[in-house]
Order: C-alpha cells, then sequence, then structure tokens
C-alpha cells in the first residue's frame, strides 16, 4: 500500500492562474454587474439549480458567500477574463472538496456572449492542472444536467469519462432532476 500525502487546501495567497488567453484572478464585487448578469438570466441558469438573482443585492450576498467560503477554504471560484481585459466574462469554480477520498468538483459558468471560443476548455486546462499538480487530488468530478450538451462536450474533450447517471435524485423548482456524473482522474493525463 502506497501512503498519499492528503491534499492541502489552503488559497491563501489567492492563487491566479494564466492560459494562453486568459486570466483566472479572484472575483470581486468590482464584478457585481458581470455576475448579476449571469446569475440573473434564466437561460444561462437553466441549468444550475440555483436561485435566480433579483437585484444588486442578491448578487452582492452571494460574492460575500464566495468571499466567506474562500477564507474559510471551503470552495474557491475564478474570474475567466481576457489577459487584456480585466472584465468578468464566466467563472469556474472548485466545490465539495473531499480530501480524504483526494476527490473533488468542478463547475463554471459562462456568458452566451463567449460560447463556442474555447473558452471554457482552456480554462479548464488551468483549474485542471492546480488541482492535480497544486492541491493533490486524485480525481476532478463535474456534476451537469443531463440535456447540457454543450458543458458534456466540453468534459469529453478534456478527459472526463461519464460515471454516473442518476435519475430525478435532486428536487428544485417543483421537479425532480437528473444529474450526470463525469470524473477526470490524475491517472488518465499521466501524471
Amino acid at each position: 500500500m502506497i501512503e498519499q500525502q492528503l491534499p492541502v487546501i489552503n488559497f491563501t495567497p489567492f492563487p491566479t492562474l494564466e492560459t494562453n488567453r486568459f486570466v483566472l484572478r479572484r472575483v470581486t464585487t468590482s464584478d457585481v454587474n458581470e455576475v448579476f448578469a449571469l446569475r440573473s438570466d434564466p437561460e444561462i441558469m437553466r441549468y444550475i439549480a440555483r436561485p435566480l438573482a433579483k437585484t444588486t443585492q442578491d448578487t452582492l450576498d452571494f460574492l460575500a458567500m464566495l468571499d466567506k467560503g474562500l477564507e474559510d477554504n471551503d470552495f474557491i471560484n475564478w474570474a475567466i477574463c481576457f489577459k487584456e481585459d480585466p472584465k468578468l466574462i464566466g467563472m469556474i469554480c472548485l466545490i465539495g472538496f473531499q480530501p480524504e477520498n483526494f476527490r473533488t468538483e468542478v463547475g463554471y459558468i459562462l456568458s452566451p456572449d463567449y460560447r463556442q471560443m474555447g473558452i471554457m476548455a482552456e480554462a479548464m486546462d488551468a483549474v485542471v492542472a492546480y488541482t492535480f499538480d497544486t492541491l493533490n487530488f486524485h480525481s476532478l468530478q463535474a456534476v451537469i444536467a443531463p440535456e447540457n450538451l454543450a458543458s458534456e462536450r466540453v468534459l469529453l474533450r478534456k478527459g472526463f469519462v461519464k460515471e454516473a447517471h442518476f435519475k430525478e435524485c435532486r428536487y428544485w423548482n417543483g421537479e425532480f432532476l437528473d444529474d450526470a456524473v463525469y470524473t477526470l482522474h490524475r491517472a488518465s493525463l499521466g501524471i
């Protein structure tokens, strides 16, 4: 049996990540308008079972929750921005840490104005590298709505494998919803 060192989850200082085209930086209150635009749009949020932001205050409360989660090392959210423009165009996060199982979960959201440009795939590369190389996790999962085909395409392109389809496992907004679980294992990347 090989003993592995448990993942160390500490986001101080905040880990800013870079790709060829993007900076993944901390989400701040200066992003309130962009975050509100994402989280208040029913079309953007249709696959995310969370309440829609109805006011700027809802968004400020959400941003305060992100800060608290970051301070407590419970989860981390990055703003996705072009290198030459600090405007938030999407977000990507790590949540649901299970250090004892060397497993965590990734989630993401992107403005429709920037879809079909390979942005999430590129941001995912940075977060995957951080998850495995820096945090020392063994597996990274994504839980998506099975009908979210765009998200499924990103995950499959990045090497995630569908592990499960749970029927009517969540109750949200008066409906029972399915979840599809995709996982990427460190070994599948050859590391």
